[in-house]
């Protein structure tokens, strides 16, 4: 196995036990490390070594002036991929944390999870690789395992840059987009990120609740609270202690219970129904909506502190249709999760039905999605699914666009035009214009069957004649 090495940052001298916990769990692993305790000999070990990764180590004892030398160090070397593992009651810091977010790919909180640890190591060190070889700018990791969300479309990516700056922190986060986008897959993947992945992440759906057990459902109930209550129910919110909660569908809370989950915001702490013990929680909260809750407030159906205390971070999650890049893979993926399931014979797709998808305008996002490969799955009588057993039409789009050649090639001609024209048809200033030489210009005009005028002719006898007399003279 090649062996990889990384430098460990260790200013503050971190105890015995963590160097040894990395040493025992990543040397078998291939990897070896250098260990720097200050930031002048770990630039000595940078300049000595062709290092691509760097792990953080920061303890209890990092004050205003450690983070600011550290933030000093890390700006000299950002296109290496840095690593922090930090003890948890750190993430409350908040200089602490925008660093993190700001400068680093990924963190790991003690004790340290090995198979997480070496994970982010492979995927920084490959990172950091390509960027020291092509010279791009450094960006956060754009599909981690532990992330469900699918997509590499602009948009997707750029969730994904969000969702690693926004799971270092625990302020509350707004999710907003259409029904079906996948709204609460964010959730999950800021929860598998953050600092409480071992908890439990608790989603409820506030618009599927009744009225009259939304409390009961969010705050629990003791024994004999209402008729009914047989026995004490522990609630959404209590369940959620120490992991994350979810409210999807946060505007279709009644008001009576906004008021309610304000309290809780505020404070910390829960009462069951027909409880008197209040109860501290500690629970990371994140919203989603499909709604305007802006507009929800102006309407009086929403309330204004609520929303504002719900919106400290946002995410919006675009529709499927402003994102087809992201359309076949989706397909294929849920393919792939299906087909075995529900039909052995079917093995993919016909380009027709790939052109369809990418056409069709998916009001029902990525929920519509699934649902028509799963139906096209038990209807299709082939070994490809057609666009007949998506249920979608096919070619209208396809025929009235052109082919990718032919809208290059027709910008190519009409950027050549213009620039003739610009220059009175003058080859030597709309080649300038161009930043093309002469005969590149020449070629691409016979290419695009764009003829010289005569006014090009007169400008070339010029330009020979004076090339001539400059020969002669000299």
């Amino acid at each position: 196995m090649n062996e990889r090495k990384f430098l460990l940052v260790n200013p503050n001298g971190t105890s015995r036990s963590v160097l040894n916990t990395i040493k025992q769990s990543l040397e078998p692993r291939g990897w070896c490390y250098e260990n720097g305790t200050s930031y002048s000999e770990c630039q000595k070990i940078i300049n000595g070594h062709t290092l691509y990764v760097g792990v953080v180590l920061l303890d209890a004892t990092f004050d205003k002036e450690s983070i600011k030398a550290l933030e000093r160090f890390l700006g000299l070397y950002r296109n290496m991929g840095w690593l922090a593992v930090i003890e948890p009651s750190l993430l409350k810091r908040k200089d602490l944390v925008e660093l993190i977010a700001q400068s680093f790919f990924d963190y790991h909180t003690l004790p340290i999870a090995t198979e997480r640890l070496i994970m982010s190591l492979g995927h920084a060190f490959g990172m950091a690789q390509l960027i020291q070889r092509h010279g791009h700018a450094y960006l956060p990791p754009h599909q981690d395992k532990s992330s469900p969300l699918i997509g590499e479309s602009p948009a997707m990516l750029d969730i994904k840059r969000q969702i690693c700056k926004i799971s270092v922190s625990d302020a509350p986060v707004l999710i907003t987009g259409e029904s079906g986008t996948g709204k609460e897959l964010v959730a999950k993947s800021i929860h598998n990120l953050s600092s409480r992945p071992q908890d439990l992440f608790v989603a409820v759906n506030c618009g599927a609740l009744p009225d009259n057990l939304v409390q009961a459902e969010l705050f629990g109930h003791e024994k004999g609270a209402f008729t009914g209550a047989h026995q004490r129910k522990i609630g959404k919110i209590e369940l959620s202690n120490h992991g994350t909660l979810l409210l999807d569908e946060v505007g279709d809370l009644p008001t009576p219970q906004q008021v309610n989950f304000l309290r809780f915001l505020q404070e910390g702490v829960i009462e069951r129904v027909g409880g008197r013990t209040s109860i501290p929680i500690d629970s990371r909260i994140i919203a989603a909506t499909h709604v305007n809750l802006e507009e929800a407030v102006h309407l009086g159906r929403f309330r204004e502190d609520l929303y504002y205390r719900l919106n400290v971070l946002t995410i919006h999650v675009p529709p499927l249709r402003e994102r087809p890049q992201d359309v076949e893979l989706l397909a294929n993926l849920y393919f792939q999760k299906y087909a075995e399931k529900y039909n052995n014979h079917v093995t993919g797709f016909t380009q027709e039905a790939v052109t369809a998808m990418k056409e069709h305008h998916w009001p029902g996002n990525v929920r519509e999605l699934i649902n028509r490969v799963r139906r096209a799955i038990v209807m299709s009588d082939g070994k490809l699914i057609r666009s007949k057993d998506l249920g979608l039409n096919t070619g209208i789009l396809s025929q009235l666009l052109p082919s990718l050649s032919q809208a290059r090639a027709e910008a190519e001609r009409d950027v050549i035009e213009k620039s003739l024209l610009i220059n009175g048809h003058n080859i030597s200033k709309a080649a300038r214009l161009l930043k093309v030489s002469r005969l590149t210009l020449y070629r691409l005009m016979e290419k695009h069957n764009l003829r010289q005028q005569k006014s090009d002719e007169v400008v070339d006898l010029e330009f020979n004649q004076q090339k001539f007399h400059g020969v002669q003279h000299g």
